[in-house]
This record gives structure tokens, C-alpha cells and sequence, in this order.
């Protein structure tokens, strides 16, 4: 499956937060999202991600390994995106270390999640906000197919206009990169 994504800058947080509400119940979380690489940087340089996830939420938490492929939509950065759940987060960065992948950047993510059904599709809406870099971000995926990836991706610009976010506030800058300019 593709994640078909958009993400923003969100210049009245609060503004979009309460339409969200009315839209859904928030699920509040912090991840802790550790990327790896090989040590020569193959992924990167393949435009792929590696990432072992930690959820924390208010009721429980959660570990998620995700492998990333090359983007397959240049202008909104889709990938194709493989997950699943493990039982054990130290587990999970021992396989990949003993694997030969190494740590690239670990940071927070401070996460508004809301779940709703929107133009026939199932959405996901997340404010997000990561203390070492400024500002307040939104993204919104679906899953979807390879061959719609173009119309999942004009009903996310439709859901983001919704919200008063047009096209001039998107970003295809990523929270990695943008933590490690913060860092050096």
C-alpha cells in the first residue's frame, strides 16, 4: 500500500485543532521514533526509511517497525509503506543493530491523532508538534492502491482546504532533517 500524504505548516494550530475535534475524538500520543540506516547511508541514498516507533499514549504503548520505499509521488513525497507491531521495542533495535544498521537520529513527536472518514476514504489527521524544531505541523494520509495515489492526494488538498490550509502552506521537509539542522 502507498501512504498518500501531504503535510503542513500550520500557522493557527488552535483554529484547526477545534475543527478536528468537531470532525473527531483525538487520540493524544508521543512517539519516539529512532531512524537506522546502513553505515555507508544505502537508504538514504535509495530514498528509503527504516524507523522503530514507540507510542505512548494514555492508556497503553506500542512499538511499530516501518520500512519506507522510494517516493512514487515526487511532489507530496508518497511512499509505499511496510509496518507491523512488535512485542518487544529493545528487541526490535537489537535485530536492526545486529543487523549492521546503525542510528541515524532519534527524536519526540508530540501527536494529536484523528481518525474520520473523509471524501469516501478512511483519514488520518495529525497535528504534530516536535520540541527542537519551531512550529506546528499537520499531516493527512490514506492507504491506498498505486494507481491512486493522484485522486487520494487531491482529497487530501480538498480536506486541507477544508481546514484553511492551502497549497502555499505544504512541506515536503522532513521532521529528521529538520532535527539535525536544529542539532548541528
Amino acid at each position: 500500500m502507498i501512504e498518500a500524504e501531504l503535510k503542513a505548516r500550520v500557522h493557527a494550530p488552535e483554529s484547526v485543532q477545534q475543527q478536528l475535534d468537531e470532525w473527531a475524538t483525538a487520540r493524544v500520543e508521543t512517539y519516539r521514533d529512532t531512524y537506522y540506516d546502513r553505515p555507508e547511508g544505502l537508504l538514504e541514498k535509495a530514498d528509503q526509511e527504516l524507523r522503530v516507533r514507540t507510542v505512548h499514549g494514555t492508556e497503553s504503548s506500542r512499538t511499530v517497525v516501518t520500512f519506507k520505499d522510494a517516493a512514487v509521488d515526487q511532489e507530496s513525497g508518497s511512499k509505499p509503506e511496510h509496518e507491523t507491531v512488535v512485542a518487544d521495542a529493545d528487541a526490535a533495535h537489537a535485530i536492526l543493530r545486529g543487523l549492521g544498521h546503525v542510528e541515524v537520529i532519534a527524536f519526540e513527536k508530540q501527536c494529536r491523532n484523528y481518525e474520520f472518514r473523509a471524501r469516501g476514504r478512511q483519514v488520518l489527521a495529525t497535528l504534530v508538534v516536535v520540541p527542537e524544531i519551531d512550529g506546528t505541523f499537520l499531516e493527512v494520509e490514506t492507504l491506498v492502491d498505486a494507481d491512486e495515489v493522484a485522486a487520494a492526494l487531491a482529497d487530501i488538498r480538498t480536506i486541507l482546504a477544508d481546514l484553511g490550509i492551502g497549497p502555499e502552506d505544504l512541506t515536503r521537509e522532513t521532521y529528521t532533517g529538520a532535527v539535525a539542522a536544529q542539532r548541528h
